[in-house]
């Protein structure tokens, strides 16, 4: 399947493996890279440049495939070394980028000078216009459903993606809700020219995470994620738990007065705990709508050979006939 993105990346399938905190390191973008879509490592998970810059070279030792970095621009008092984490990323021979959190525009300069492609991950229309602006390759456009932050907006894919698709040239592609040939087609007949998939490829044989992680998503069904911290306009999707039931608690005792400080314990240093050692109650971690379409752990092969398969039978066959003429009596 050719699509603006594949051309664009070099890759085989249409299918962006997304940045993801404690999941992204080189064994799962590798996988997914062999597999024919484009790995992505979180670099933010690691704590410094120079130990990114072992994961890259650790990541080039698994796949000869192109794979990317995932840079979240953090609004802090203490940000990151982000041009030092690029200088990694420029050095270990990675010239794709993943953008999320606050806009790229300071860094784009050091980005292109370095020939990278950088893909902004955007939750609306304006955004996504803006990332287009300022000299983004493309745009990852998050619905609603996605896990992660959805922003404010509230609009599902059914309505964003049309929408993206009338107002950018950029290609991009569809995150939230996206887990088998359904969702590709669906995303490609919406104007999407790919799908970015996070939380199905955390239930894969490959993801570095415990066990417990995966199970949980295979039981979990789409009534099983809560939205946290829309109180301080940092809403984000996560799959419920004991740790998440007492944040949800705590913004519905203090109301318009509610801090950050107030639910500290339920999200920081939550994703080791999770990801690691396997707690899940330890509190709030990312998680998608879609664990509702997600009943099997596959290798990351197995899932996107399935992909492919099932999405080429339903352009090829279930909706093609749909345009047959009906046999003469």
């Amino acid at each position: 399947m050719r699509t603006r993105i594949t051309e664009l990346f070099g890759i085989q399938h249409p299918i962006i493996q997304g940045g993801m905190h404690y999941v992204g390191f080189a064994e799962m973008a590798a996988a997914v890279s062999n597999a024919g879509g484009l790995g992505i490592i979180t670099g933010l998970t690691q704590k410094t440049p120079e130990l990114l810059a072992r994961e890259i070279e650790r990541c080039h030792s698994m796949t000869d495939q192109p794979f990317g970095v995932n840079l979240t621009f953090l609004p802090s008092f203490n940000a990151p070394p982000y041009e030092e984490y690029i200088a990694a990323i420029r050095e270990g021979g990675v010239r794709i980028v993943e953008t999320a959190g606050r806009s790229p525009q300071e860094y784009m300069p050091l980005l292109k000078a370095a020939g990278i492609k950088v893909i902004h991950k955007c939750t609306s229309v304006r955004h996504a216009l803006n990332a287009e602006k300022i000299g983004c390759d493309a745009v990852s456009v998050d619905g609603f459903e996605c896990g992660g932050h959805p922003g404010e907006d509230d609009v599902p894919n059914m309505i964003l993606l049309p929408r993206a698709a009338e107002e950018l040239t950029i290609p991009f592609i569809a995150s939230g809700g996206m887990a088998d040939g359904r969702s590709l087609v669906a995303a490609l007949a919406l104007g999407a020219d790919g799908i970015n998939m996070g939380t199905r490829f955390v239930a894969t044989v490959e993801a570095p995470v415990h066990d417990n992680v995966k199970q949980a998503i295979v039981a979990a069904s789409e009534l099983d994620t809560r939205l946290v911290m829309r109180p301080l306009r940092n809403t984000e999707r996560v799959l419920k738990n004991v740790g998440v039931e007492q944040l949800l608690e705590i913004e519905r005792d203090k109301g318009a007065s509610l801090k950050i400080s107030d639910i500290y314990e339920q999200v920081a240093g939550v994703y080791p705990r999770v990801m690691v050692e396997g707690e899940m109650d330890a509190g709030a971690w990312s998680c998608g709508m879609v664990v509702g379409l997600i009943r099997d752990i596959p290798t990351v092969s197995a899932l996107i050979a399935r992909i492919m398969e099932e999405a080429e039978g339903l352009i090829s066959n279930q909706l093609s006939g749909l345009l047959r003429a009906p046999a003469m009596a």
